[in-house]
């Protein structure tokens, strides 16, 4: 789809613009009433629903994953389903299945296809990680293509639909580490961390009294279908679409190619579909600020997100505790100084570097 010039467009595609973002700060305060903090959290979440991408949400128990997602679903009239993973979940257990039942009227015995809990709009599939590969490749399909095949026999997913998985990054034993086939088709791995001393002080009064949150419907199925196809007319420069892709190409150890840190701290980096990802996050987040175009602002914002489950570390990288966040911020201040140095007949964007964030180190593995 060409993307479009917003001053040259009716007065309508502004208006939307516009709206989104008034509505943007209407479901950030809403979820403000019932979920404390986690303002980040909420926006990437929503910019992956007007991308129509699917997250992975990584944190310790009791941070209000659940409640989040749940939370949000109410807000934009969505159905929301929770799929507890356990080692014994079996795909059809997710999927449905085929049922052998008598018809009433002729006698005959027939089959009846009974839905899972994956034909829902927004899908929370709590800790992925601990069910085993035939389970977890049973959203494949779902995930790609937003239908489900049973005994030969396609059926078609509720749009919009988005798959939330969350994992504990504390607990490994009796786990089931994702593919990296099957992590790359997540458009967002999202940290939800530790709130501050004055948040988890809101949090206990909250819990601990009669408080109860209320939230109101936001917006609707077909309101989100129209604000996910505003996201992908708006326009980027090719300065922009040039850094994303730059960024995501330094990530892979090729050599002679990229610097020595990444072929040594790096077995796989990011593939083509991270570049896709990540331009079509700047867009959604340039409109939910109320911005009329992206910009590589909006790419290092993203950059965290889209890319941090795409990046393998070495058996090097991980003995010197390196983390993929750790490198993608390296990666951003490299390309950010190439961009300020270019000649003068280029476009030179001057993003600010990422800020140093205490959860580089979380993640990383201790030495071999």
């Amino acid at each position: 789809m060409a993307e479009m010039n917003l001053a040259a467009e009716p007065d309508s595609d502004v208006q939307a613009v516009n709206e989104l973002h008034q509505t943007f700060l209407r479901i950030t305060e809403r979820m403000g009433d019932v979920i404390v903090g986690q303002e980040e959290v909420i926006e990437q979440l929503l910019v992956a629903l007007l991308c129509r991408g699917h997250c992975i949400l990584e944190g310790v128990p009791g941070l209000a994953k659940t409640l989040t997602v749940s939370t949000l679903a109410s807000l934009l009239n969505q159905s929301f389903g929770r799929i507890q993973f356990t080692p014994d979940l079996m795909p059809s257990d997710i999927t449905g299945t085929d049922i052998l039942e008598e018809d009433h009227t002729t006698g005959r015995r027939v089959f009846r296809f009974v839905k899972g809990p994956l034909f829902g709009n927004m899908i929370l599939a709590d800790e992925i990680n601990r069910t085993p590969p035939k389970t977890q490749s049973a959203l494949l399909e779902a995930m790609q293509e937003r239908q489900l095949t049973v005994g030969g026999q396609t059926y078609p997913l509720p749009n919009p639909f988005l798959v939330l998985a969350t994992q504990n990054p504390i607990e490994h034993e009796g786990t089931y580490p994702l593919p990296e086939a099957q992590l790359d088709r997540f458009m967002l791995k999202i940290f939800v961390d530790y709130p501050t001393r004055e948040q988890e002080i809101a949090i206990i009064k909250r819990a601990t009294t009669t408080f109860i949150g209320k939230t109101n419907q936001i917006l609707t199925a077909e309101k989100i279908l129209s604000l996910q196809e505003l996201v992908r007319k708006i326009p980027v420069g090719d300065h922009v679409y040039e850094f994303g892709a730059d960024l995501v190409r330094k990530s892979r150890p090729v050599r002679g190619k990229n610097n020595e840190f990444i072929g040594q701290m790096v077995s796989w980096g990011a593939g083509p579909r991270a570049g896709i990802f990540l331009l079509l996050a700047a867009k959604a987040r340039a409109v939910l600020h109320g911005r009329y175009h992206a910009t590589t602002d909006d790419v290092v914002a993203m950059a965290l997100p889209v890319l941090r489950h795409r990046l393998v570390l070495s058996f090097a990288g991980e003995a010197a505790g390196e983390t993929p966040d750790h490198i993608i911020r390296r990666l951003v201040e490299e390309t950010t100084a190439e961009y300020r140095s270019a000649p003068a007949g280029r476009a030179t964007p001057l993003p600010p570097p990422l800020p140093r964030d205490a959860r580089d180190h979380q993640t990383a593995k201790a030495p071999r």
